[in-house]
């Protein structure tokens, strides 16, 4: 992976850890606070609420613009699962979500390229649920260098997540990958826009 864009994420990274301290919001080991403007959520474990054992994690906008977004996420690197297909499960509850949140998984190639994504954008979580399993399925390409994950809220509202889990699937269970149209494509198509 490029050196510019490792130490790049290493900064953001740290910069996110002590922020989310210095604002008294502590995340599980291994996972971080990102996002458009992260600044805009409070992310932290929640002893209160949770769906099984004895915490979650929440975001909580405070007064988020547009299309700000929070996430709590992991960053690791693909080795172990290439040539796989991965399945990325756990259970959200929101309450009054005004924009949407849901799950996110990217596949990271060479020099930032995504080889794969899905952010449950076509079947994002809005208003009050309670605890729901979800899933998102991606293939791993070979030519994989790093994996993305994690949860997001945009928007105003509250989320909780817990019980994460990534297991190895086998090709009968269908991707959900969002760029899996456009990455089958061999030929420019519908230039003119008329269709």
């Amino acid at each position: 992976m490029n050196k510019l864009v490792v130490s790049a994420f290493v900064v953001l990274l740290l910069m996110t850890t002590i922020l989310s301290a210095q604002n008294g919001f502590v995340l599980p080991k291994g996972w971080h606070a990102a996002g458009s403007k992260p600044a805009e959520f409070e992310m932290g474990i929640d002893r209160t609420t949770y769906q099984n054992g004895k915490s979650s994690v929440c975001i909580k906008s405070k007064d988020p613009k547009g299309n700000d977004f929070g996430t709590v996420m992991q960053y690791i690197v693909a080795e172990n699962y290439l040539g796989k297909r991965l399945k990325l499960s756990g259970y959200i509850k929101s309450s009054g979500v005004e924009g949407w949140c849901g799950m996110w998984m990217r596949i990271d190639g060479e020099s930032g390229l995504q080889l794969g994504f899905d952010n449950m954008s076509g079947r994002s979580i809005r208003g009050t649920n309670d605890w729901k399993k979800y899933e998102i399925v991606l293939d791993v390409p070979s030519a994989s260098k790093a994996i993305a994950f994690g949860v997001l809220l945009g928007g105003k509202g509250k989320v909780w997540f817990d019980n994460m889990k990534i297991e190895e699937v086998d090709k009968s269970v269908p991707v959900t990958n969002l760029m899996r149209e456009m990455s089958n494509l061999k030929e420019p198509v519908n230039l003119d826009l008329e269709e």
